[in-house]
């Protein structure tokens, strides 16, 4: 059993910054990222970070926000920086198996952003 655990989340003024980070169970993945879902909306792709180094960034993020990863521990993060209400969401941890390309999420962590 493969389990996502996420920390990090938190409420934060517009402008703000917060760090959240994702550890897995296992060492199996060759992408992992997080996804955000807001109130009302679908789940959304926020950013991503292959095994190799490639990036994918939601448009409305770059520049602001950093995906990074530490495969010694299993581990990805994402930087927010300059926070803005909008980013306001549950954020949800991804990953993706490098051997089944099975999908797997973490429990999500909330992120709120105040005026």
């Amino acid at each position: 059993q493969v389990q996502l655990v996420e920390s990090g989340g938190g409420l934060v003024q517009a402008g703000g910054s917060l760090r959240l980070s994702c550890t897995a169970s296992r060492s199996i993945f060759r992408l992992m990222g997080w996804y955000y879902k807001a109130p009302g909306k679908q789940r959304e792709l926020v950013a991503t970070m292959t095994s190799t180094g490639t990036t994918t960034y939601k448009d409305s993020v770059k520049g602001r926000f950093t995906i990074s990863r530490d495969d010694a521990k299993n581990t990805v993060y994402l930087q927010m920086n300059s926070l803005k209400p909008e980013d306001t969401a549950v954020y949800y941890c991804y990953a993706q198996s490098r051997y089944s390309y099975q999908d797997f999420w973490g429990q999500g962590t909330q992120v709120t952003v105040s005026l």
